[in-house]
């Protein structure tokens, strides 16, 4: 009933803080999750393979909703959906670590890419709306928060790992706090959103500003999907790198990565947008560049740090522009641009697999770093 009352007033700053809070909570409750893959796949009895094709119901369950989100965030407003969203994805959480067979993984899965989806592009309407109240850049901060709770939730996973804890014994500890934090904290969230139009068709074309935010999020996160699903890989294979140090190169992208999310708000504010996804794009292509040029272990982790900041601030920038289109509301045009930007996600681990395996995982690098060539050249077409 809490999430019924009416927001009370409230300064942009506390506004800030509350739209802060909903992205640390999707953020820890997705990096909950993925702490505890391999205790799941374990207690299922899943081969690598099994695994694989049980992961895709996630990505299944956010492409089906991502423009149904948009069309819902515009016909109720994001404060509803937000809410709604992460308490669901917190209760779909607790249901993963309960399910005791791979159909009922497969079919909690799905909703838990769906509910958290509708969070993602909620949270980043607030976001933007937020943003208007500042007149500045501040959305990278935002997703420097969900970066924070990646870790925070790596953590937690970590130590209730060591304490023999098992996953839905945790994960219900996470619903607890997140029920609590999202009570007090939806509260103070906006009411309304900037732009809001309830007439928004259900799927909407991006014009060309939007459309050109969309290829730049696409080529960005082809790099990143890159980063988490292959670095390890390429330190191992690749560089030969010691056990001990096979997940250097991840560990230096994550944390630059959330590092450069809140130092690019400032930067863009002096810089401009422009300049930053040009600088975003620079870092991205050189990183993975040296990390090819050079497969040595103290070069490769300089690389990784690079692609880190490079990617960091490109999403949080798209979708800021996103959110101030004049031809759509901020929840359709968001979720217009990630519909594009995902796909990204979806295609740069196979598209490596694959030219790895006709090549080599270094030409594969060499084609993810045009990935970032790209983001840097289509910079300038951008409106300011």
């Amino acid at each position: 009933m809490i999430f019924q009352l009416s927001p009370p007033a409230a300064s942009p700053a506390i506004r800030r803080i509350a739209v802060g809070v909903l992205f640390f909570l999707q953020g820890l409750s997705f990096a909950s999750w993925a702490s505890r893959i391999p205790t799941i796949q374990q207690t299922l009895g899943l081969s690598d393979t099994a695994l694989g094709g049980v992961l895709l119901a996630l990505p299944a369950g956010l492409m089906l909703s991502l423009p149904f989100s948009g069309w819902l965030i515009a016909k109720t407003g994001s404060r509803k959906v937000a809410t709604v969203a992460i308490a669901l994805y917190a209760l779909t959480l607790v249901s993963l670590g309960m399910a005791q067979t791979t159909l009922q993984l497969v079919g909690c899965l799905f909703v838990f890419g769906l509910a958290g989806n509708m969070a993602n592009i909620s949270i980043n309407t607030q976001a933007v709306g937020v943003e208007g109240l500042y007149k500045r850049s501040i959305m990278a901060s935002f997703h420097g928060l969900w970066s924070l709770a990646g870790f925070t939730g790596a953590t937690i996973g970590a130590a209730m790992i060591a304490s023999g804890v098992v996953p839905y014994q945790h994960f219900t500890l996470i619903l607890l706090f997140v029920l609590v934090a999202l009570a007090i904290s939806s509260r103070y969230i906006l009411p309304e959103d900037a732009g809001q139009n309830g007439d928004q068709p259900l799927f909407a074309k991006p014009d060309k500003a939007l459309l050109m935010l969309g290829i730049i999020a696409f080529c960005s996160m082809i790099c990143e999907g890159a980063m988490f699903d292959w670095s390890g890989v390429y330190f191992k294979k690749v560089l030969l790198a010691d056990q001990a140090w096979v997940g250097a190169g991840y560990t230096a992208f994550m944390s630059t990565m959330a590092l450069g999310r809140f130092m690019a708000d400032w930067f863009t504010s002096r810089f401009g947008l422009k300049a930053t996804l040009r600088l975003s794009g620079a870092l991205i292509a050189t990183g993975l560049l040296i990390a090819v040029a050079l497969p040595y272990l103290s070069t490769a982790i300089f690389g990784f740090f690079l692609v880190g900041f490079g990617v960091s601030s490109v999403v949080p920038l798209v979708y800021s522009a996103a959110g101030k289109s004049t031809v759509m509301s901020p929840g359709v045009a968001l979720a217009a641009v990630s519909t594009i930007g995902f796909l990204g996600f979806l295609i740069g681990p196979p598209l490596i697999g694959l030219v790895a395996g006709a090549t080599s995982l270094r030409i594969s690098f060499t084609i993810i770093a045009g990935m970032g060539l790209c983001v840097a050249l289509l910079a300038s077409r951008v409106k300011a």
